[in-house]
């Protein structure tokens, strides 16, 4: 049927609340996709992106591949060869993340086929998936992503591997002012204009792919015996010689699916790809992939580097290497000369470039949060002014950045943002993939159950739900000897996380909740259009008196 010019459906035997949330609505963009249906309650699909559509095959390998090649093979191999025990089990554990990177991808490519018109991934997934509590999951995860709005821990990693470079050992304060300047310059790369953002991405991306190319084949002529490196072998003789506990064997998971974040990229910016579902199938799967079979060849070569001018990139001194193991890699290999500053300086612009792929990605999902109406100040998410950038989701995450960055120790910055990034998102991230089991069978209830575009296997989706519940579950299991790889209590970052989902879950509640109660109101959703295609829902407050026939003139999808 239809209501206000906008396509309905009614899900078949299910109540029809006049809010909208159990029907319907039919909506395409200008990105070539078909017309899908949403839950009316669903942000609205903006016809024409006021972003663009600037997002080809290129810029999707790229977008996922500038954001996986950042800091994590450069900075975590130490503590997951430390967790795992052996050489021949953190390779295994590599393997792992390319093979949950890849699931985990097709779980999302059946979303983007439902709502292939609409960017922020997880951010329409949850919207959709879970209608009810009304506003609860948009609010919550919209608040995750406001707090969590943080790139600290790959700055410090930018100012030790610029310090590397330079051939100095910055202090404290140093490394902080490094990496806060180095953000500032993300930030100005990114916010004048959208289409030369993504040229500037994609071109560090092939530097940085170059780079890790460069030291996955440099292993390999190492293990030929071909450089200064003696008995390249021999660290290699005994691969899983080793003791693994189930503390360090989830800190070393934790790390691998932090370093491999960023295989989702180019979901967050759907609605600027023509065709984006066999678009991101193909060149997604692409980038994930080639990523994957380079950092294991990385590890490889770590490993193999063995002893060169007293410096030892063998298994005990990879596990004591902290951030910067590519250039003790370097140092084993070619000397300490000046080509290895110049290979540090690239480690750096790789991490910048990773920088500048996060904060195009992360935006977008800012905006989408702001596009559904639960954060205040519509206008400041959603609007695309003066430079047809998301400018407000930009601001935002570089103030949050530069306070992580200026609060946290420099040393233990690292370990604990790693992880604390990793927490909320497997939360969610478990949500998301449940949730997909949610969605078609309410499609199914609607009629509109005719097959996807893509469709992920029961077994794949199973998988996914299955190794974010260990993400969720095992952190608990403490360290052997209370010892874990920061200073401060090794459950720090789990009850930071739970502290983050709470404070979301209570904004929520007096939100929604409490303060409508206390003044006599019920929030409503009303369409916006901000002009340049910017589109979105402001929720707004209707007296309870008013309700009645508010709900009984305001259809849904408008």
């Amino acid at each position: 049927m239809k209501n206000g010019g906008v396509d309905v459906v009614q899900e078949k035997g299910a109540p029809s609340p006049a809010t909208g949330s159990l029907q319907y609505v039919a909506g395409a963009g200008g990105n070539d996709a078909p017309s899908t249906y949403q839950i009316a309650t669903g942000a609205p699909v903006e016809d024409n992106s006021p972003l663009g559509y600037n997002v080809g095959p290129v810029t999707i390998v790229f977008l996922n591949i500038s954001m996986m090649i950042g800091t994590g093979i450069y900075s975590t191999p130490s503590s997951i060869i430390g967790g795992t025990g052996s050489v021949g089990l953190s390779i295994m554990y590599w393997l792992l993340g390319g093979i949950i990177s890849l699931s985990s991808a097709a779980v999302y490519l059946e979303f983007t086929s439902y709502f292939p018109s609409r960017s922020g991934a997880e951010v329409v997934y949850l919207e959709q998936a879970f209608p009810y509590p009304r506003f609860f999951f948009p609010t919550t995860y919209a608040m995750q992503k406001v707090i969590m709005s943080f790139r600290s821990s790959n700055c410090i990693v930018l100012a030790n591997y610029l310090f590397a470079a330079a051939g100095r050992t910055g202090t404290e304060w140093q490394i902080k002012g490094v990496a806060l300047a180095g953000y500032t310059v993300v930030l100005l790369a990114v916010v004048f204009h959208t289409k030369y953002s993504y040229y500037l991405s994609n071109a560090i991306g092939v530097v940085k792919l170059i780079t890790l190319i460069f030291i996955a084949v440099t292993g390999l002529v190492v293990l030929g015996g071909r450089t200064r490196v003696p008995e390249p072998l021999s660290h290699l003789a005994h691969p899983f010689e080793g003791t693994a506990t189930p503390y360090g064997m989830t800190i070393a998971l934790y790390r691998i699916i932090y370093s491999y974040g960023g295989w989702n990229n180019a979901f967050n910016v759907t609605n600027e790809i023509k065709n984006p579902v066999a678009q991101i199938k193909r060149n997604g799967a692409i980038s994930i992939v080639t990523v994957t079979v380079l950092y294991i060849l990385a590890n490889v070569a770590y490993v193999a580097a063995g002893v060169a001018n007293n410096v030892k990139v063998g298994k005990e001194n990879l596990q004591n290497s902290g951030t910067i193991a590519a250039t003790l890699f370097f140092t084993a290999v070619f000397g300490k000369s000046r080509a290895v500053r110049g290979l540090n300086l690239l480690i750096a612009l790789s991490s910048f470039g990773n920088l500048l792929a996060v904060m195009l990605g992360a935006a977008r999902m800012l905006r989408e949060c702001g596009r559904q109406g639960v954060l205040p100040w519509t206008r400041f998410w959603v609007s695309t002014k003066p430079f047809n950038t998301p400018l407000g989701p930009y601001l935002l995450d570089w103030a949050l950045t530069a306070v992580m960055v200026l609060a946290l120790p420099a040393g233990d910055a690292f370990n604990f943002v790693a992880d604390l990034a990793v927490y909320p998102a497997a939360f969610f991230s478990f949500l998301a993939a449940a949730g997909l089991c949610l969605v078609r069978w309410r499609r199914r209830r609607a009629g509109l159950s005719g097959r996807p575009q893509f469709r992920a296997s029961h077994s794949v989706v199973v998988f996914n739900v299955l190794v974010h519940l260990y993400l969720l579950v095992m952190p608990w299991y403490p360290p052997t000897g209370g010892k874990a790889d920061v200073s401060f209590w090794y459950g720090t970052y789990i009850v930071t996380g739970l502290a983050i989902l709470a404070a979301c879950g209570a904004y929520y509640g007096i939100w929604v909740h409490g303060i409508p109660r206390w003044r006599g109101y019920e929030l409503r959703q009303q369409f916006v259009d901000f002009g340049d295609g910017a589109q979105a829902y402001q929720v707004v407050k209707v007296p309870v008196a008013e309700v009645a026939e508010w709900d009984a003139t305001h259809g849904p999808g408008r």
